[in-house]
């Protein structure tokens, strides 16, 4: 079992940057595919990026490939979303996610079984 908590929100200007980072407790971090998810206010949870369990397999939703890069450090047992030129429709809850059982990545939020209290990100024009 694994429990997360993200930092690392904010309010940033449009073409601003922040770095979003999940700190993972339990010894098999480096065994779990991890995530990062919004939600907007009124929207449903979006996926935005996902890294497979051996870090072999990175998988970005098309709007934010280029501008956010997501990382993980085993030793720290953190994972980190690194946003630039961000956007006000990046505003929104950041959520991370991790799951064991995944061979992969997934965009589906029901195939994550542990999830963090989330961040928040606004983005000002």
């Amino acid at each position: 079992q694994v429990q997360l908590v993200e930092s690392g929100g904010g309010s940033v200007q449009a073409g601003g940057s922040l770095r979003l980072s999940c700190a993972a407790s339990g010894r098999t971090f480096g065994r779990y595919a991890m995530a990062w998810f919004r939600q907007a206010p009124g929207k449903e949870r979006e996926f935005v990026v996902a890294i497979s369990r051996w870090n072999d397999r990175i998988d970005y939703v098309d709007s934010v490939k280029g501008r956010f890069t997501i990382s993980r450090d085993t030793a720290k047992m953190t994972m980190y979303l690194q946003m630039n030129s961000l956007k006000p429709e990046d505003t929104a809850a950041y959520y991370c996610a991790a799951d064991q059982s995944l061979g992969s990545t997934s965009r589906r939020f029901s195939e994550y079984a542990y999830w963090g209290q989330g961040t928040q990100v606004t983005v000002s024009s």
